[in-house]
C-alpha cells in the first residue's frame, strides 16, 4: 500500500528533528510532509534538513488548515492512505508499525490511536473533555469512537476523496469523522501511548469547545452524501 505521513507542525524546533529522525527509519522520506503553518521558529528548516517535503502556510491558518494542505498534497501524490501525528512530541513515531499494520489487517477507513485505555499522564480537563467529546462523537455517527481528540490516525485517501472538510482548527478532525461516517467509512481505534511532556497544549478549551458545538449544531442538517459536500 502507497502510505505517506503527514505532520501538521507550528513552532515545533524543539521536538520535529527527532520524530522526523525516528520517522525516517520507518518512512523513505519522499513519503512524509511537514506542513509548517506560519512557525516563527526554525520548523520550515528542520524539516528541510532532515529531508522530508515541506509545504509552508506564511500565517498561521490552524491545525485543520495544516492537515487540509496535507490531504490535497496526499490526494494529488495518488497516496492510497495517510498516517497524520503531531510534531509536538506527544505522539511516539515508534508506534507508525502499529498503523501501517492495522492499515494491512483492519477493515477501518480511518483508524484513530486511542490513549483513554491508558490515560495516565493526561490533564483532567483533557481527559474530562476527551470523553465528553468522544461520546458525542460515537452518538453523532453511530460509532464507538473512543479518542476523538487523538490526531495520530491512519485514513485511506478514498474517505478523503468523498467529502469536502470547510473548517480549519481543532473541530476539523471531527468534522473528518461525522462526514466519513454519513458517507458509510467505518472508524476503528488501536491503543497508543499517553504522553504529556508540552508546558500546554495549542488547544484552546474555551474557544475549541464553542468551534466544537457550532459543528455538532451544523452537523445536524448533514443527512446526505450530498449534505456533506461528496465528491461523487
Amino acid at each position: 500500500m502507497n502510505i505517506a505521513l503527514i505532520i501538521p507542525a507550528y513552532n515545533a524546533l524543539s521536538t520535529l528533528p527527532r520524530l522526523l529522525q525516528n520517522a525516517g527509519q520507518i518512512f523513505d522520506k519522499r513519503h512524509i510532509l511537514v506542513i509548517d503553518d506560519g512557525s516563527t521558529d526554525d520548523t520550515a528548516a528542520a524539516a528541510q534538513d532532515a529531508g522530508a517535503n515541506l509545504i509552508r502556510h506564511p500565517q498561521n491558518r490552524g491545525k485543520g488548515a495544516a492537515l487540509r494542505t496535507g490531504f490535497n498534497w496526499a490526494l494529488e501524490q495518488d497516496y492510497e492512505a495517510i498516517i497524520t501525528m503531531d510534531a509536538d512530541g506527544q505522539h511516539d513515531e515508534r508506534e507508525i508499525p502499529k498503523f501501517l499494520e492495522a492499515g494491512e489487517t483492519q477493515t477501518g477507513a480511518i483508524i484513530i490511536g486511542s490513549r483513554m485505555g491508558r490515560p495516565a499522564g493526561m490533564p483532567w480537563h483533557r481527559r474530562f473533555s476527551n470523553r465528553l467529546t468522544s461520546r458525542i462523537l460515537s452518538w453523532r455517527t453511530g460509532q464507538h469512537i473512543r479518542d476523538s481528540q487523538c490526531g495520530y490516525r491512519f485514513i485511506r485517501t478514498e474517505v478523503l476523496r468523498q467529502i469536502t472538510l470547510d473548517t480549519t482548527r481543532f473541530q476539523t478532525e471531527s468534522e473528518l469523522l461525522i462526514k466519513a461516517s454519513i458517507n458509510g467509512f467505518r472508524i476503528e481505534s488501536i491503543p497508543i501511548r499517553t504522553i504529556y511532556t508540552a508546558p500546554h497544549s495549542s488547544m484552546r478549551l474555551g474557544a475549541d469547545t464553542w468551534r466544537f458545538v457550532v459543528l455538532m449544531i451544523k452537523s445536524m442538517a448533514w443527512k446526505s452524501k450530498k449534505a456533506v459536500g461528496s465528491k461523487q
